[in-house]
């Protein structure tokens, strides 16, 4: 791996191709659920009521611990949030 670039951390940390995938969309979703959150101004009791989350894992959001959630799970909460979660896919130029 000496010498080697990435264009994303997690295809440098990630075993496979599909696995950064994943992990990019995660780590987007969980930073604009926090974006949100932080411009709402909120405190912990009403994030835990707006997303149905226990404390704990507020707090696993709001330290970007993102091994605590699934790619499913930050949509649910993107939704709980009032936030529109879209998609899009595109073919690498190989």
């Amino acid at each position: 791996m000496a010498g080697e670039t990435f264009e994303s951390v997690w295809d440098a940390v990630c075993d496979t191709p599909a696995e950064a995938e994943n992990m990019k969309l995660r780590a987007k979703l969980m930073t604009c659920i926090r974006d949100h959150i932080v411009r709402k101004k909120l405190d912990t009791r009403a994030i835990q009521v707006m997303l149905g989350l226990t404390q704990p894992r507020v707090s696993y959001l709001m330290t970007g611990k993102i091994d605590k959630f699934s790619l499913d799970t930050l949509v649910l909460m993107a939704s709980r949030a009032g936030l529109h979660v879209s998609i899009s896919a595109t073919v690498d130029a190989a």
